[in-house]
């Protein structure tokens, strides 16, 4: 899958996967990413580094983090943004998913975003993707969401930069989660070991040493002296049947609770990706503690996001402009 990501230099063409891609590159997003992210109450910074270029945001899926924060990352680099509302495109009148590509591409896009209910449906995209036409997976099924994956190493490590010493717990449907995966695999490169996944045994994955990681279903044993923990919504969506059973027992058993937060560190932190199901997976006076990074979260990814349209779009520009910031 790098081949397909990276161009003959090295450099990013297309952002599908955080698998494969080196901790040198991933370091340099999240480096650059700096440079994008501004103080909290100071003014947003819009820079001029795709002048000229177009984004195309196109979702098959529902979004309003991940769809928002790509439009506000492309304004605030200077493109132009075109969100299609897929619902009412030619796609209901039976164009395949590659000749809407195909199209818009005639029309002079330069990047599409694109989120697809399909596992590698990105891929699928980028193997067609015109000359200096960029791919960037914002979510393919259960397959990944690298942005979502950068985000979360880049929050992290605002925090707790030592990756190499970092116990982290996520908590919830790691089977059918594009995010956890995600996370893992950016996890792992940047050099942590210590990854635990937590949940039901319908909730995790089929071989979890393959992932790298040791999965328990049970709560205390998975949250003990954890420095991160990541709660995961259930994705109903992507699941036959009911595996779930009590809604409350789950909640019990595996929300990001006060009472089961207790078995983590005194100053564990709490991060999800969202949305997030209150009652559920988390309870509101977690999700909205003092020990919380949600929302910083959903700030920083503005900043990922510009990290990586600019590096694949103004590759030159958004060197020197990280180099002077």
């Amino acid at each position: 899958m790098s081949d397909i990501q990276l161009d003959d230099a090295g450099r990013l063409r297309h952002l599908i996967t955080t698998e494969g891609l080196s901790a040198d590159l991933i370091t340099r997003i999240l480096d650059t990413a700096e440079s994008f992210v501004p103080e909290i109450g100071a003014p947003a910074k819009k820079v001029p580094l795709l002048r000229g270029r177009t984004v195309f945001n196109l979702f098959f899926e529902n979004s309003t983090r991940t769809r928002t924060t790509f439009e506000l990352a492309a304004k605030r680099l200077s493109a132009d943004v075109i969100n299609m509302d897929v619902a009412t495109s030619s796609r209901s009148k039976g164009e395949d998913d590659l000749d809407t590509l195909f199209t818009l591409q005639a029309m002079g896009a330069d990047i599409f975003v694109i989120r697809h209910p399909d596992s590698g449906a990105a891929a699928r995209f980028a193997e067609h993707a015109g000359p200096g036409v960029a791919i960037i997976n914002a979510g393919d099924g259960s397959h990944a969401h690298p942005t979502q994956a950068l985000l979360d190493v880049f929050t992290i490590r605002r925090h707790r930069p030592d990756f190499d010493n970092l116990s982290v717990a996520i908590v919830g449907d790691v089977a059918h989660s594009r995010v956890a995966h995600s996370t893992i695999h950016a996890l792992k490169t940047l050099g942590t070991t210590d990854i635990r996944v937590v949940g039901p045994e319908a909730f995790l994955p089929a071989t979890p040493a393959a992932l790298g990681v040791t999965a328990t279903t049970d709560i205390a044993a998975g949250l003990a002296d954890a420095d991160i923990v990541m709660g995961l919504r259930i994705q109903r969506e992507r699941i036959d049947g009911d595996v779930l059973g009590d809604i409350a027992d789950y909640h019990r058993d595996f929300g990001l609770t006060e009472a089961n937060l207790a078995h983590a560190e005194p100053e564990a932190l709490i991060m999800h990706p969202g949305p997030i199901n209150r009652g559920v997976e988390i309870t509101p006076e977690v999700a909205y503690s003092k020990q919380s990074l949600i929302l910083e979260q959903v700030r920083n990814g503005i900043g990922i996001r510009m990290a990586v349209m600019a590096m694949i779009a103004g590759q030159p520009a958004a060197a020197e402009h990280a180099r002077s910031s």
